[in-house]
């Protein structure tokens, strides 16, 4: 009955989004992920950590920001509002995975994984102001936000291609290796944030507590972690072009090194010019990009065959055959269920 039906079932029936259409809006989730990182760092490097004293208010009293909190107030509010605009392009991929026929299970569960990640995080945020940024959550919520961006790339890339079974494109040591590299770039990704905790960027303009560790000998280990996934990256290389891996594959590798060398430039300018904040602001943006390209690189290597075709809506009776015989069943509808 239609009555019983949810509202996205009911937009499924009445809107036939192509598969362009959801590749965009799982590509627009990246896109927002990236940003959402991108404006949490501003936050921290204006000092605006503790622009609003409590949470979810931003004062005891009030809702929003007061005249009297100035720019802080405002960026540390916008970047609360920011995760609203977050949710709505989150909810846009859900819809258009939704109403997308034949119906693609794997795609909305990745849409929802998102969005309650999201929630997951904005409470995080939460709890980050009202301990006063301790460094060791402030950590958690950035990684908080890199599995955000995992999920977003692993759903741009489920929405360009099928549901068979994955089977490899290149050998099984080959993949071990680009795996191997993803490890070994998550493992510098969390050294970072520790490098983050330690350095003299706490996020408000008074004393807050930082990691007791020091903090050169922690950005040495994480330049050391450079040089392995570096390695990692240029053996990838190598042996995509001894196996005669697919050129997509061997492209996405010389992309995550332009990604890791660009970054390695940022990294060693703000180390010598003493942690300029516009800089740390482009190291932080560059993080999530050698994110991206090293997933990419991963996913490259395994085929799960083409997009399902078209098929009828849910409900929609199968058309009759001509000579009055009943039509054969929807196989390519069924299969992706």
């Amino acid at each position: 009955m239609p009555n019983s039906l949810n509202p996205l079932e009911l937009i499924a029936r009445r809107w036939q989004p192509s598969a362009a259409f959801v590749r965009r809006a799982a590509l627009a989730t990246v896109v927002m992920a990236v940003i959402i990182v991108v404006t949490g760092g501003a936050v921290r490097l204006t000092q605006s950590g503790l622009g609003c004293s409590t949470w979810p208010k931003c004062t005891p009293e009030s809702l929003t920001p007061t005249h009297a909190m100035g720019i802080n107030g405002l960026i540390e509010f916008g970047n609360r509002m920011l995760t609203y605009v977050l949710c709505a392009f989150v909810g846009l991929f859900i819809i258009a995975a939704r109403a997308r026929h034949p119906r693609r299970r794997s795609l909305t569960r990745l849409g929802w994984a998102q969005f309650w990640i999201v929630m997951g995080n904005a409470v995080w945020g939460g709890i980050v102001v009202l301990t006063g940024l301790n460094p060791y959550l402030v950590a958690a919520h950035f990684l908080l936000s890199t599995t955000l961006l995992t999920v977003a790339v692993l759903s741009w890339q489920r929405a360009g291609e099928g549901d068979d079974a994955p089977r490899d494109v290149a050998t099984r040591p080959v993949g071990q290796l680009a795996w191997l590299l993803v490890a070994a770039t998550g493992a510098l990704t969390v050294i970072g944030t520790v490098v983050t905790g330690t350095g003299p960027h706490a996020g408000d303009a008074h004393k807050v507590h930082r990691i007791p560790l020091n903090w050169q000998e922690i950005t040495q280990l994480h330049v050391d972690f450079v040089y392995i996934v570096v390695g990692l990256t240029v053996a990838l290389w190598f042996a995509l072009r001894a196996v005669k891996a697919p050129a997509t594959a061997r492209r996405r590798v010389l992309e995550l090194l332009a990604c890791i060398a660009l970054q390695g430039v940022i990294g060693y300018v703000q180390y010598f010019l003493g942690l300029p904040e516009i800089v740390i602001g482009l190291h932080m943006l560059g993080s999530t990009l050698v994110w991206i390209a090293v997933l990419r690189v991963a996913l490259s290597l395994r085929d799960r065959g083409p997009l399902p075709e078209d098929g009828p809506a849910d409900g929609d009776a199968p058309a009759a055959a001509a000579d009055g015989e009943p039509a054969e069943p929807q196989v390519a509808s069924a299969s992706s269920r």
